[in-house]
């Protein structure tokens, strides 16, 4: 199979390029990406040195580029698209929406219209659970929870969703989309929750809650997401969404204290700061569809999620400080001051 990946140096893109690899011999990977702030192009250099030219393909460029998209796909062949290229922090959608609507809408609708005209025989579009916006303290999202996101974020992968529901619908395109949970892993950049927290943590420096840190997720090891797209490629049906969860309901404060806990610092380094705007409360996956029609379960609990991730962030400082860009740390300080 000659596969499209975009966004493949990000965080879920980079560690679904390496499965791919891996446990496909017959498996060839064009990866598009932008490569913007949480796109490092150094995260996949061992595959670059190994399979570069052969297996695998890096062209530099924006989703949102029709002639580019048309031209690798085109050019390499492709016979299955995965779409990861997104703008992904909730943060940054609230301080501006456009790059978010850019990418993750225009950037998406690129895609289907390129690759329907091209007709490419297998498109997987990876959403989010957030699409669903948020929980009471009981109950789980299915895939017929209504959309209700509540971020600029979210509603940007929404109507993605939307996009392609309507390319399957109007066309017969062969589309369907992946939501997960909260993920976490190796390759993740350090402005989400897990990996802030480790580097913050292992500094010595304050760590920040936002509000009474009670709001739950559902945790996912980066990994288990990947075979559920995997699958997801494989099996899936088209037009149809399939959710992907960890089976890890925890409150942000309790992973903060887990991390803490396993890295020997004391909780006095915490400080519950002012609550994020539009922040939900709880989500929840019931990922049953994806256990009936494509066989997933996931294979890692939080507890060796955890301890496979803090293993990997303490092996590698040099990734971690390649990404620690004047740009970023400004931004942080900026958004974390202002919620004190």
């Amino acid at each position: 199979m000659r596969l499209l990946v975009t966004g493949g140096c990000g965080f879920i893109g980079a560690n679904f390029v390496y499965m791919m690899l891996q446990k496909h011999s017959d498996v060839v990977i064009v990866n598009l990406d932008k490569l913007t702030y949480a796109g490092n192009r150094l995260s996949l250099a061992p595959l670059e040195k190994q399979h570069g030219g052969k297996r695998y393909h890096f062209v530099h460029g924006d989703i949102a580029n029709a002639e580019l998209v048309a031209h690798v796909l085109a050019h390499y062949q492709i016979e299955a698209v995965v779409n990861f290229a997104a703008e992904s922090h909730v943060d940054r959608s609230i301080t501006d929406a456009t790059p978010f609507v850019t990418t993750n809408v225009l950037g998406t609708q690129v895609l289907l219209d390129t690759a329907r005209r091209m007709e490419i025989p297998r498109f997987v579009h990876v959403s989010t659970d957030e699409v669903y916006g948020t929980l009471g303290p009981t109950g789980k999202f299915t895939e017929e929870t209504p959309l209700a996101p509540n971020s600029p974020y979210s509603a940007s992968k929404a109507s993605a969703d939307m996009l392609c529901r309507a390319f399957f619908e109007t066309h017969g395109f062969p589309v369907a989309i992946t939501r997960c949970s909260n993920n976490y892993g190796p390759y993740q950049f350090p402005e989400k929750l897990i990996p802030l927290m480790i580097l913050k943590a292992s500094r010595g420096e304050s760590l920040p809650v936002y509000g009474d840190g009670l709001n739950v997720r559902d945790w996912i090891y980066v990994l288990d997401h990947c075979l559920g797209v995997e699958l997801t490629l494989l099996k899936g049906k088209p037009g149809q969404a399939y959710n992907f969860g960890g089976n890890a309901e925890k409150p942000n404060i309790e992973v903060v204290k887990t991390i803490l806990a396993a890295l020997g610092k004391p909780e006095s380094l915490i400080t519950y700061v002012k609550d994020r705007p539009g922040h939900d409360r709880r989500y929840a996956m019931d990922y049953s569809l994806a256990q009936r029609e494509l066989g997933f379960n996931p294979e890692y609990s939080f507890e060796q999620g955890i301890e496979r991730t803090l293993a990997w962030y303490r092996d590698n400082q040099d990734w971690l400080e390649s990404v620690q860009s004047g740009a970023y740390r400004a931004f942080m300080d900026t958004w974390y001051g202002e919620r004190k």
